[in-house]
């Protein structure tokens, strides 16, 4: 069973998306009281990323971050793509249980080794995001990252690698099967999933280590069925929706 792993996205103290509600009506932009939506909705993960941080290269929205640790029972990841010891270590004392790190620092053994000694395999988790254009070319270069990593000690990757096809698009599920068979590793898919159909290829693939995915857009668009109940079990409580 895939594991379901709500995005939080965090721009200027806010989120950046908020949930459709009952008849359109959104509900809060505060990244704590998203978290807390989440949870009541039996979220058993987040994912964060900090918008601004990823954007200035440090992280930006560290005191919301460890609030919304605080405020929730379950773990967090950060996105975001660290690149250096030091964003490990504050993104870790904020309390993430795993953080996402650029492919940058596969290369850099010494680097990689320091922050697997420190903070253990479990909680580093290598980022690669496969771009639309030379995608062949890409997608070899992930395949060998992806097997660097694994020879330093990294045992999970999060992959985003989005096939668009006129105007749907959906998770590239070729290239993550064969990314898992040759690799060995456990995959987290992030992007590209716009509904049930999408969740239920991804789940034929738990065989060749997927066993998670990150949602965003349809999550906060309400792209699942059984968010409408809970939609409308808010909807008489608003705006209180998410204080759990």
């Amino acid at each position: 069973m895939l594991l379901i792993i709500p995005a939080i996205e965090i721009r200027d103290g806010k989120c950046l998306r908020t949930v459709q509600g009952a008849e359109g009506a959104m509900t809060t932009n505060d990244p704590i009281e998203m978290a807390r939506l989440w949870r009541r909705e039996n979220a058993k993960s987040l994912h964060v990323t900090d918008v601004d941080g990823y954007q200035s290269g440090t992280i930006v929205n560290g005191d919301i971050i460890r609030e919304m640790v605080k405020s929730v029972d379950i773990p967090i990841e950060l996105g975001g793509s660290l690149r250096t010891f030091e964003e490990v270590e504050q993104a870790i004392g904020l309390g993430m249980y795993r953080v996402t790190v650029n492919p940058s620092m596969i290369g850099d053994e010494k680097l990689l080794r320091q922050c697997l000694e420190m903070f253990g395999a479990s909680k580093i988790v290598v980022g690669i995001v496969i771009p639309a254009a030379d995608k062949e070319a890409a997608e070899r270069e992930a395949l060998a990252t992806v097997a660097r990593a694994k020879a330093g000690g990294i045992k999970r990757v999060l992959y985003t690698d989005i096939v668009h096809e006129g105007a749907a698009k959906h998770p590239n599920y070729d290239t993550i099967k064969t990314l898992g068979e040759r690799t060995g590793m456990r995959i987290t898919v992030s992007g590209g999933v716009s509904g049930l159909d999408d969740l239920l290829k991804l789940q034929e693939l738990e065989s060749a280590g997927v066993d998670s995915v990150v949602i965003g857009r349809a999550m906060y668009e309400n792209k699942f069925s059984c968010q409408g109940i809970w939609r409308m079990s808010e909807a008489g409580n608003y705006p209180y929706t998410a204080k759990v």
